[in-house]
């Protein structure tokens, strides 16, 4: 695993989600600069120091599974065992989070695609001094499947910040190996003004190329640095600038995308946990792949994002415009892209919620590479738990997905698939010492 730190605020938990600071001296972290996806736990869901572990047994019908370029739809019931163990603990000056969960999927009646995931999550935040703090997360997934049960004790996917929002192609069975990792640290140097500086690096492996045609594997990392001011008790502003370098790997070639973004932004906290936030600013981005020559140009580059957490009802949603690379494509691309997640504890025992994720690519510079002009993405999800005697839990769950990417064969020739799956696991939790 890379190692990765984003931003920890200067006063809160991150746990309970609460931008705002508890004096007058210690300052808030806004989205923009903070790296962190926005909280979506609610109710007990928000407990920290505490050990939880648990089996979830699944099944589910995918309309529409289909592997690489052989073009035939295929209608599959899947099985799934799916342990998770997740230790948390929070101190006054730490909080440590290591979430773990393998997968064992077998289908019916095509046994040959049996497989088995992962996916890790592992943070440590720490505050070395009353002013200064920093803190490290990874996250790493081995799948083939981009319908997983959602996981609660590691966050939202929902992010107020352009870096760690850059979205990625999505093959939906294709065997995928990814890692992002984020870091930065921050330093409060007065009493309305804190600096920071952070670094980012992904990886994205395609184990089965055959599955992925069109697709590449690709890696990117960069940094950035940000100045952050405090306006009032409730409004921050400030400036960023960001470097990231995109590389794609086709065959006896390397695709290299370098972008440059400087951006000023502001946050507006309207309550202790909900935060309207805006940033942007000018992108120059520099392609190149040889034998071609390359290609620059400057680009706006603007991102919006409200996020929200109360006891029972947590929303976040976010809407980017950059140009970016990597994530399987070749080139350098103007993504426009949107994320959306939602969560209501409708009663004691009730949980409902909601997601959608929209991406779309247009190629900045087409004429220099044989690879897709562009394509769009769009997904959603909903779901509806109920827990029994907070040990057992019932979920339904119904989600689609749309891919259409001129170029990429195995995504274009069955381009929607659906899923209907219904689970019910086991939990348990145990409080553990601060």
């Amino acid at each position: 695993m890379l190692l990765a730190l984003p931003v920890w605020p200067q006063v809160a938990s991150p746990i309970e989600g609460a931008p705002v600071t508890t004096t007058d001296d210690e300052m808030a972290t806004p989205p923009p600069v903070s790296g962190a996806a926005f909280p979506t736990a609610v109710g007990a869901e928000t407990r920290s120091n505490y050990i939880r572990g648990g089996v979830n047994f699944q099944t589910s019908y995918i309309d529409n599974l289909y592997g690489g370029t052989a073009g035939h739809p295929i209608g599959e019931t899947t099985f799934s065992l799916l342990p998770t163990v997740t230790i948390d603990q929070t101190t006054p000056r730490q909080h440590r989070l290591i979430s773990y969960s393998p997968g064992f999927i077998f289908y019916r009646p095509t046994s040959s695609l049996d497989e088995v995931n992962q996916n890790a999550v592992a943070e440590y935040q720490l505050r070395l001094t009353p002013h200064s703090s920093i803190s490290l997360n990874d996250t790493f997934l081995d799948s083939s499947t981009s319908f997983l049960s959602s996981n609660s004790e590691v966050g939202g996917t929902v992010s107020g910040s352009a870096q760690s929002a850059t979205p990625e192609i999505v093959p939906p069975f294709a065997q995928e190996l990814s890692n992002q990792a984020n870091a930065e640290f921050s330093v409060q140097t007065g009493r309305d003004t804190m600096i920071g500086i952070s670094g980012m690096a992904t990886l994205l492996h395609y184990p089965n190329p055959s599955e992925t045609s069109g697709l590449y594997d690709s890696s990117s990392r960069g940094g950035s640095a940000f100045y952050n001011r405090r306006l009032t008790e409730s409004q921050y502003a400030g400036a960023t600038y960001a470097y990231s370098q995109f590389l794609t790997y086709p065959p006896n070639s390397t695709s290299e995308t370098q972008t440059h973004t400087i951006s000023a932004f502001y946050t507006l906290y309207l309550k202790k946990q909900l935060s309207l936030s805006i940033s942007g600013g000018p992108q120059y981005y520099l392609v190149t792949q040889p034998p071609f020559p390359s290609s620059s140009a400057w680009q706006p580059s603007i991102m919006a994002s409200i996020g929200w957490q109360g006891q029972r009802t947590s929303f976040a949603a976010s809407y980017l415009r950059e140009v970016t690379g990597g994530g399987g494509l070749l080139g350098a691309y103007k993504t426009s892209s949107a994320n959306i997640s939602a969560r209501w504890q409708i009663a004691r025992n009730w949980t409902a919620g909601v997601g959608g994720a929209y991406a779309n690519y247009s190629n900045v510079s087409p004429a220099l590479f044989s690879s897709t002009a562009g394509g769009h993405f769009i997904s959603g999800d909903t779901t509806l738990e109920h827990s029994f005697a907070k040990q057992l839990l019932v979920g339904l769950e119904y989600d689609r997905m749309h891919d259409s990417y001129g170029g990429v064969t195995s995504l274009t020739a069955n381009p929607n698939s659906d899923r209907v799956s219904g689970s019910i696991s086991w939990q348990f939790m145990r409080a553990i010492g601060r």
